[in-house]
């Protein structure tokens, strides 16, 4: 090994001895915060929501939730960000009739009971939701319970021996072989005496040799024009079927039209009458005698007489229909079933409840209830209680929410799209005075508001005006608010997301700004997080309309809702 010189190795340790003993200085390498950083440490920063609203100032203002009943019993991390930051919480589905009403028509109440206890143990306030409504219904059992009874021939359906004979074997069997315009297979029936700017009802029972759909018109063969009733959704298996239309003038047709179903179609029973009589203009038909005085053209189509047998109730027997009194009874007391059963496992923690839910036409006519009535695609789970007991439903589950609840539970009725400029709030407002008309009290009313943040705002300050001067309990009861038309995560901008959290402010502070403190009962956000573009998701799919995130995180608009609360005086 090469030795080091002497001189050079004491000076080349005398410079490292030198270094040593010199100061140390730390370079700075420096850069500036992003301001998205800066701006969400400064949402981070804010404290649990419920922590910012003044329960002096407002000691009955509820401040919930909606989530899944799985999310809270599973006691995961909506759970947790449900006791930190809420206090009231209603569930988005199991507590609604087809959740707990089984096939048999039993009540399946163990995990609402599981749930009574969960918030009990957490001091969460329970809100009811919802006892009446037309979606989220067992409707195959409903409908089970007012079907006709099928006899077979020669059954007595009356009380004294006779045998009634059949009136249900025949039925008027058409046919098309394939696949046309819908106008270029038709079967007809000329009429007299339809008026213009007239209601008409039709009743039909109907089947096809496969699922399908047909058309059914009125028609003026003077220039060929129409009024349609709709589609009729054909099914192996005959369906009762009744349409309304109003003339726009006068027509003397009935035709049916089948051009886009290859295949057979029967049908039977056919009335055609003008609201508010009981003359049917449609003669035979019940085709027991034959189809006189049907016709038609169009693609080879074929009409004929069935088979005995092939007609509604076949093979010849008898259908008795159950009458409206009938069925009003009997939907009656399946209503009071289950008001009585969820109240046997609530009562004694749940005190408000959403009686009524969404009553109101959404048009032509907003003053109006909404039905079922001549609506072919109706889901699985919709049934218009109020097509079978009438405008004062809402008055019977009122009184059956007083008769099985506590005496003085918050009872409401609640709709949506009361923010949009039309007539439904008034709407909703006229038939909560009518239900209170016929002696049932009504404590309050809900605005659901699943808004965006483009909506009017002056519809929206209007709307509370409205409802501030009727006196009621004003509950905020949906509320979630889009970025605008179906617009997903994937394309949300950071002004778009301050454009949210601005409407949530102006939602939440006008609230308190225009409902008189003895009315407010309080506000409730819909759906907490994002939407998650998913196929099971259950509500706006994709649509970033939360103060979380997916993933939790919170939003701008979670800072602007936080504000909104803490400026409460």
């Amino acid at each position: 090994m090469k030795r080091l010189h002497t001189k050079t190795g004491i000076g080349l340790i005398a410079g490292l001895l030198f270094c040593s003993c010199a100061k140390h200085e730390i370079l700075q390498y420096g850069t500036e915060k992003p301001e998205s950083l800066i701006a969400q440490e400064n949402i981070d920063s804010y404290a649990p929501l419920i922590s910012y609203i003044d329960k002096n100032a407002h000691p009955n203002f509820k401040w919930g939730l909606a989530l899944n009943m799985d999310d809270y019993l599973n006691k995961g991390v909506m759970y947790r960000l449900a006791n930190r930051n809420f206090e009231e919480m209603v569930m988005g589905y199991e507590m609604k009739h087809a959740s707990i009403v089984q096939a048999d028509g039993t009540l399946n109440l163990s995990k609402l009971e599981r749930l009574v206890i969960a918030a009990q143990e957490n001091n969460m306030q329970l809100f009811g939701h919802t006892l009446t409504w037309h979606s989220g219904q067992n409707a195959t059992y409903l409908n089970s319970l007012i079907a006709p009874v099928k006899l077979p021939a020669g059954s007595d359906p009356g009380q004294g021996g006779i045998n009634v004979p059949s009136e249900s074997g025949y039925a008027m069997k058409m046919t098309n072989p394939s696949v046309v315009n819908a106008w270029e297979a038709q079967t007809a029936y000329d009429i007299a005496g339809i008026e213009t700017n007239t209601e008409y009802i039709l009743k039909i029972a109907a089947k096809g040799s496969k699922a399908g759909s047909i058309g059914i018109d009125l028609q003026a063969t003077s220039n060929y024009t129409g009024d349609s009733f709709g589609a009729i959704a054909l099914t192996t298996e005959y369906k009762e079927y009744e349409l309304k239309l109003t003339t726009t003038a006068v027509r003397n047709r009935f035709i049916i039209n089948f051009g886009q179903y290859a295949g057979t179609v029967f049908i039977d029973d056919v009335s055609l009458k003008k609201v508010g009589t009981n003359t049917d203009i449609i003669a035979g038909g019940n085709f027991e005698s034959g189809i006189r005085g049907w016709f038609g053209w169009g693609n080879s189509s074929t009409r004929s007489q069935s088979a005995e047998g092939e007609g509604y109730g076949g093979p010849g027997g008898t259908v008795i229909e159950k009458t409206p009194e009938e069925k009003k009874a009997i939907l009656t007391d399946a209503l009071e079933t289950f008001i009585s059963g969820m109240m046997s496992v609530t009562k004694d923690y749940v005190k408000a409840w959403d009686v009524v839910n969404e009553p109101m036409s959404d048009w032509p006519d907003q003053y109006a209830l909404k039905t079922g009535i001549g609506k072919t695609d109706l889901a699985e789970d919709e049934f218009y209680w109020q097509d079978y007991l009438g405008k004062d439903y809402a008055v019977k589950a009122i009184q059956l929410a007083r008769k099985y609840g506590n005496p003085n539970d918050i009872l409401f009725i609640n709709d949506y799209g009361l923010e949009g400029g039309g007539n439904k709030c008034k709407g909703l407002i006229a038939y909560v005075n009518y239900v209170e008309s016929k002696g049932a009290k009504v404590d309050g009313i809900g605005t659901q508001m699943h808004i965006n943040s483009t909506a009017n705002k002056d519809d929206i300050v209007n709307m509370y005006k409205l409802l501030a001067a009727t006196g009621k309990l004003i509950k905020v009861s949906e509320l979630d608010i889009g970025l605008g038309d179906n617009i997903k995560t994937a394309n949300a901008t950071a002004a778009m997301y301050q454009q949210q959290a601005d409407m949530y402010k102006f939602v939440i502070e006008k609230y308190f700004e225009i409902i008189p403190k003895a009315q407010q009962y309080g506000i409730t956000i819909w759906s907490p997080l994002d939407s998650p573009d998913r196929e099971n998701s259950f509500w706006r799919r994709g649509e970033p309309i939360g103060i979380w995130t997916e993933s939790f995180v919170r939003k701008p608009a979670y800072q602007a809702v936080a504000e909104a609360l803490r400026n409460q005086k």
